[in-house]
């Protein structure tokens, strides 16, 4: 492939593992900071380069509490929502399903009406961008129960326009998969999808436990499941789709380089491996990249990042005709 950056860009792609908060680049940072003068995150754009420098993962939460703490109204919920419509654009990314946290909103004072609003309206400027936007409430899971049980009663309670899927983020250790069963179940009924975190920073029990207690269609990371032969099997034969992110897992330490990433042995089992960003700008990342590392370390040609393409679009909840639309013209892009 003599240009894969030119072949990657013309790509139609699909991001399925992108946090909200975590997706805010420095020019949406900065707008929110010039809002926000009180809030201690640099007003000029050089300091706040520097300061969105991945230096390691402390220096990464600190940064994404900034950003969290300066979202109290539908303006600055709108700003993000913008500036991430905007990035995808700009990288040929057509639809992305962005996993929010309602919880951390509400509980940080905002009212949820400014949430949704500012969802609501970033979403319509997203689509003017060309950039269908969907979203994934997810449960912080350390903050337990109680924050899966307001997490679900918000969902179906609101059940906003584009609300497709039901999560499970935060930390693994020490945070069981199973005592979010409940909720989750209460959402599959409710026609939300399953989509937790799991197999990223713990074993592959976390795996199993997320596909069994929690019916998971697609699993958050799950990176772990090329250490269980047995599990690696079950979702190769049950096609359950990987939300894999190399360069989130090579910054918070779960690997030591992309050459050592467990997505190129997923990829020769014949998992349904989906490449995404997680929290892009704060890792140093984007969705162009990605597909660029593995396509460089794995030695993938154009067939094979084409099938990475097509994954994300089978295994998105996109309708059936807009996924074969996206299909159709994938599939172009290797016939000419």
């Amino acid at each position: 492939m003599s240009d894969p950056r030119a072949f990657i860009h013309a790509l139609p792609k699909v991001e399925l593992h992108v946090h909200l908060v975590g997706s805010a680049g420095v020019d949406t940072v900065l707008a929110l900071a010039r809002r926000h003068p009180g809030s201690g995150v640099p007003t000029d754009r050089a300091e706040l380069a520097r300061f969105f420098e991945f230096r390691d993962f402390p220096h990464f939460l600190k940064v994404y509490w900034a950003v969290q703490s300066m979202l109290v109204d539908r303006h600055d919920i709108r700003t993000l929502v913008t500036g991430l419509a905007r990035e995808l654009a700009r990288q040929n990314v057509r639809y992305a399903e962005v996993t929010v946290t309602p919880y951390n909103h509400l509980l940080d004072g905002m009212p949820a009406d400014e949430l949704l609003t500012g969802l609501a309206e970033g979403r319509a400027t997203a689509t003017d961008l060309g950039v269908s936007l969907a979203w994934c409430f997810d449960i912080p899971g350390e903050k337990g129960p109680e924050a899966g049980r307001e997490t679900l009663a918000f969902a179906l309670r609101e059940r906003p326009e584009g609300l497709v899927s039901f999560g499970l983020g935060g930390p693994e250790v020490g945070v069981p998969r199973a005592q979010f069963t409940p909720y989750f179940d209460q959402a599959r009924e409710a026609g939300l999808h399953s989509v937790p975190h799991a197999g990223e920073t713990t074993g592959p029990e976390t795996i199993w436990s997320a596909v069994r207690d929690l019916g998971a269609e697609r699993v958050g990371h799950g990176t772990s499941a090329t250490e269980d032969p047995a599990l690696l099997t079950h979702l190769v034969e049950h096609g359950i789709p990987l939300e894999v992110c190399p360069t989130s897992n090579l910054r918070t330490r779960q690997v030591e380089s992309i050459e050592k990433h467990p997505v190129g042995l997923l990829l020769a089992a014949g998992a349904v491996v989906t490449l995404n960003t997680d929290d892009p700008p704060m890792f140093g990342t984007t969705l162009e990249a990605e597909y660029l590392a593995v396509a460089t370390t794995f030695g993938l040609d154009p067939a094979g990042l084409a099938r990475l393409a097509s994954n994300a679009v089978r295994a998105s909840f996109l309708d059936a005709a807009a996924q074969a639309t996206l299909l159709a013209e994938i599939a172009t892009l290797t016939t000419e």
